[in-house]
């Protein structure tokens, strides 16, 4: 007769478990079931664990979700190429933001709402405030600008998952719905748009708003002459 795991460790000794292999497993997880699927027990369960294991690391899912918001943002603060205006800098950032939120399935929906306190978490915050303290914007001015960089990003990224997350049917089913409220007697300017509002040129559409939000920055003051 086969022995199980648990048999094979010696009287049920419970298996040890890292919290980098924890966060590894919950993430590929999500990418294979989504976001919704994931919870303790079935983390547990693919990790031959049990369910209290993962509770002296996690307290809550929350937590969980943090460390995973975490391993996401690995290499979002690395230092930005040089010879980059400071729009393009912030540009550069944001656009890795996105980068990491869509390379998992619903990345955007795991980060959203995460505090974490890791360095690629505040490697990446420090060094989006650190370019916008550099245009000369004070500290606090600079801290909002990054919260409406990062919740833009965030939120652009959040509907354009959800969008490819519409195969099959779904897709072609909710584009004719649209089409076919979009009476051109009633809402003219819509229907006029139809094209951009049922097209899936997420780049395009990012790179229009970022570039609106970045826009709206004034440019730094010109550094103040000496007295000859």
């Amino acid at each position: 007769m086969g022995t199980s795991s648990t048999a094979q460790r010696g009287r049920g000794r419970p298996r040890k478990m890292a919290v980098p292999e924890a966060v590894t497993t919950a993430l590929r997880l999500v990418d294979e079931e989504g976001l919704d699927a994931l919870t303790t027990r079935h983390l547990a369960t693919a990790l031959d664990v049990q369910a209290g294991t993962l509770y002296r690391h996690f307290a809550t899912k929350q937590a969980l979700l943090a460390a995973m918001a975490e391993e996401l943002l690995a290499g979002c603060g690395d230092p930005l190429p040089d010879g980059l205006t400071w729009r393009e800098q912030l540009a550069v950032l944001a656009g890795r933001l996105r980068t990491a939120l869509l390379s998992r399935r619903d990345g955007a929906r795991v980060y959203a709402g995460t505090h974490s306190v890791g360095p690629n978490t505040l490697g990446f915050a420090d060094t989006l405030v650190g370019v916008l303290l550099e245009t000369g914007l004070p500290a606090e001015a600079a801290t909002r600008t990054m919260f409406t960089i990062i919740n833009f990003t965030v939120g652009h990224t959040l509907e354009e998952q959800a969008a490819r997350e519409l195969t099959g049917s779904d897709l072609p089913g909710a584009l004719l719905m649209l089409h076919t409220a979009l009476d051109p007697h009633v809402y003219p300017n819509l229907a006029a748009a139809e094209p951009t509002l049922t097209g899936t040129d997420f780049d395009g559409h990012f790179t229009h708003g970022l570039n609106l939000l970045l826009t709206g920055l004034t440019d730094p003051p010109p550094p103040a002459r000496s007295a000859s």
